[in-house]
């Protein structure tokens, strides 16, 4: 078939007219083009709204291959997707929206000997879990989106969770990914194996720069990880779709720990924090979090009836042990570094104790996403990471810029990777609420880079950060992402526009305001109450159907 997209003679939108029309791609899944089905396909959980041309549920490998091969022949786009709840737009956007959580294949598949399990790329972490939980082994990092999030979801970002903090992100814990190139070529990529790709080896990585000196970095492709292990799987991890189609992983496992607890810190300031969250890293907890005034605000606005503590910051702090004995020594270890410099300290020495404590953490989740459609919840600075001895600049650094632009925001995180989110709550009715919300972008951005940072620690670059990578990176390491992609990508079908930036400005296609793409009604509403549930696992095509 000849290559159209972007030929001289046709005008914008003509390369997704001719998909309409198109062949369909000889697959056994689903390939749908109809007006319903893109709809159902055009949000997911972060800021944007992009209709793709056409959405296609892949029925097994052999499926991918041949719509790998078919998008090669025309020049359309592929847009890797599994739950949709990533945040930066890597899971939206024009062409063939690819959902792999129909990917046919067995559950996920452990090895409890050898601490291993094998899973499809469109199998969710909760499935995982379940599995694991027979062996008393489980995938530590903990991605707050375990229940729906697929494997090929979280190793496309690198993601992270609450104890990454001891566990570090996904990264150490992949063994090997199976994954579709850019060439139709199935590769398989193991840990301890750095065997070239073919068709030629990838260049030699050039001399970096002093690289962001950062707990957790999900900021463009690792090529620091690739320099050290000569490895391309530490390229492909984190590289957010951009490089291929993930189609099943194998994980290293970890034993469950017999015992857990929990604490609260109440702070006065942020005086002490980088200082005490050192100390207890040095502890080994497996858990450190970090609630703002400004989270403490909207749940107390929302539920005034909920007693909560009157504290410039909340650390949440979870610590596991062997045995009951070693747990409570453990805390009585936490309490003792954290008290003196602490406005109060409570305790749970057992997992329901812990449980009680961390319920505040998940308390404004549903408040945010349930704010009436005036008031939407926007994460457009909502994922940066600081060196910890600066959490405390970067913390008054977005307050200082919300309150110039007139917004108000909503700051947690990990604190002890010094990764912040931040919901930013702008009034969409509001004449100019779109130039305040991209100045409040430009000024956040600028201070994280500033403060030695990187504006993604866990979630990717997506579109909405890609367009930051030079000022963090520099223009050689840029050249050298350009290289990386041309050699998985050589046609530059998979993702474009993250990572890799298109020039395109950040704020467009938002999924709110007089600008937003038109859909039904009801697909319309569906999406909204995905976005305001959490209910990711939705089959999309779902909503299309009715």
């Amino acid at each position: 078939m000849v290559n159209l997209v972007g030929h001289p003679l046709l005008g914008k939108g003509a390369a997704a007219n001719l998909l309409l029309m198109a062949a369909t791609p000889p697959i056994r899944g689903r390939f749908r083009r109809d007006r319903r089905a893109r709809a159902a396909y055009a949000e997911a959980a972060g800021i944007y709204r992009i209709v793709p041309s056409a959405v296609c549920l892949p029925a097994d490998v052999a499926d991918v291959v041949a719509l790998v091969r078919w998008a090669a022949e025309t020049g359309v786009p592929l847009v890797p997707r599994g739950a949709g709840s990533a945040m930066p737009g890597n899971n939206v956007g024009n062409g063939v929206v690819v959902d792999l959580t129909a990917l046919e294949g067995p559950p996920p598949v452990v090895d409890a000997g050898a601490r291993r399990a094998r899973m499809t790329a469109g199998t969710s972490l909760g499935a995982l879990e379940q599995a694991a939980a027979h062996a008393r082994l489980r995938l530590p990092p903990d991605p707050s989106s375990w229940r729906w999030a697929t494997a090929g979801g979280v190793v496309s970002t690198n993601a992270a969770g609450g104890r990454s903090v001891r566990y570090g992100p996904v990264r150490p814990w992949v063994e090997a990914v199976e994954m579709v190139t850019g060439t139709g070529e199935v590769v398989s990529l193991r840990r301890g194996q750095s065997a070239p790709l073919r068709p030629r080896p990838l260049p030699s990585v050039p001399p970096l720069p002093a690289w962001p000196r950062v707990r957790k970095n999900s900021f463009g492709y690792a090529v620091d990880a690739y320099a050290r292990s000569g490895n391309p799987l530490d390229l492909v991890i984190g590289s957010e779709g951009t490089l291929g189609i993930i189609t099943a992983v194998e994980w290293r496992l970890d034993p469950i720990p017999p015992a857990r607890g929990g604490l609260r810190v109440l702070l006065d300031s942020y005086r002490a924090l980088p200082e005490l969250v050192a100390d207890l890293i040095g502890l080994e907890v497996s858990a450190l979090e970090l609630l703002d005034r400004t989270f403490l605000d909207v749940v107390r606005s929302a539920q005034p009836q909920v007693p909560l503590p009157n504290a410039e910051a909340v650390l949440l702090i979870e610590v596991e042990a062997a045995d009951e004995a070693a747990l409570r020594s453990a805390v009585e270890a936490v309490v003792r570094v954290a008290r003196p410099r602490a406005l109060g300290v409570d305790a749970g020495l057992s997992t329901a104790g812990a449980d009680r404590i961390w319920q505040l953490r998940h308390a404004a989740s549903p408040i945010l996403a349930g704010l009436p459609p005036e008031r939407r919840s926007l994460q457009v600075i909502e994922d940066g990471c600081v060196p910890l001895a600066r959490l405390g600049d970067y913390v008054a650094a977005i307050r200082d810029a919300a309150e110039r632009a007139g917004i108000p925001v909503v700051l947690f995180g990990h604190a002890g990777d010094a990764n912040l989110h931040v919901n930013a709550l702008p009034d969409v009715t509001r004449r100019g609420w779109r130039t305040r919300l991209a100045a409040l972008y430009d000024e956040v951005s600028s201070a994280v880079v500033r403060l030695g940072g990187i504006p993604s620690g866990e979630h990717g670059a997506g579109r909405l950060r890609a367009g930051l990578l030079e000022k963090v990176y520099g223009s050689e390491v840029m050249a050298y992402f350009h290289e990386v992609k041309r050699h998985f990508d050589p046609l530059g079908i998979f993702n474009p526009g993250v990572i890799l930036p298109s020039g395109e400005p950040p704020l467009q296609k938002l999924k709110v305001g007089a600008g937003a793409a038109r859909l039904p009604k009801d697909i319309e509403a569906g999406l909204r109450e995905i976005e305001r549930t959490g209910g990711y696992a939705t089959p999309r095509l779902r909503l299309a159907d009715g």
